[in-house]
This record gives structure tokens, sequence and C-alpha cells, in this order.
């Protein structure tokens, strides 16, 4: 397998847990009665988890943190905004429908980051092709979740 292909499947996965990180956050903060505790659960896992993979591989990149642009740090708010967001609302709107509707916000954020090169990304236009691909997908994801069901 070349590197692109392990590239995509590692990504595939991540895409899969995606759906079963929000069912499973979800249904958590019902059992607990409150999706912000559910979170702050989610979090605490996911620092122990990583926490112990940068341990094993080395443990290094901290001495670097002050002179990052604080700008670079906004990811974290993101991971918390769809946490809480996808934890409150899967429940009322339904699992697909939510990542879905997520689904269509990285598409479209995704192609401008590319296309403008955002935060040091690899510039990758935006073509009338890939709009057009994006648009299919975009129209795959309502059409398998809000169009009328028979």
């Amino acid at each position: 397998m070349t590197g692109t292909a392990q590239y995509a499947f590692v990504m595939l996965l991540a895409g899969i847990g995606i759906p079963i990180l929000a069912a499973l956050n979800a249904r958590l903060g019902q059992h607990l009665a409150n999706p912000v505790a559910a979170a702050v659960i989610l979090f605490c896992v996911a620092l122990v988890l990583t926490t112990s993979v940068w341990l094993l591989t080395g443990a290094r990149g901290m001495t670097a943190l002050p002179s990052a642009p604080k700008h670079l740090l906004a990811g974290g708010a993101f991971v918390a905004f769809y946490v809480l967001t996808v934890t409150f609302i899967a429940p009322k709107f339904g699992v697909g429908n939510a990542v879905f509707f997520v689904l269509i916000g990285q598409l479209i954020s995704a192609a401008l980051i590319d296309h403008f090169g955002l935060f040091g990304a690899r510039v990758s236009p935006l073509t009338l092709t890939r709009s057009a691909g994006i648009t299919v997908m975009a129209l795959g994801v309502w059409i398998t979740q809000m169009a009328p069901r028979t």
C-alpha cells in the first residue's frame, strides 16, 4: 500500500469514528442528564490517550509552544465546539443529520482552506471540477438525510 493509500485509509477510519463519537457522547450526555459533563469526560479520556501516545513517541515539541502563534491554538476551541454541539443536538436531530451537516461544513471549509492555502495548507485551487464534485457530494448528503422518506 502506498503512502497516499495508507493516509486515505487512516483518514477513512477517522471519518468512521466521527459518527461513533457523536452517538456515544450524545448517549452518555443523556445518561448523565448533562451533555457538558459528557464532553468533559470525553476530553479527559482523550487527554489521557493523547498524552500516553505523546510520551511513548518521545515527548517532544512542547518547548516550542510559547513561541507558537496564538491563533494556532484555536483548534482546541473548534474541537470543543463540535463535541459540545453534537452532544447536545444529536439526540434531538439524529446522529446522521448532525454528522451529515458537519460533513457539508467540512466540505466547504476544506475547499476554502485548500484554495487559499490558509493556515499553511497546500494550495489546491477550487476549480470548476472540484466545485462540481463538492456540490455532488453535498447533494448526496442532502438526499441521504433530508429528502422525504418513502
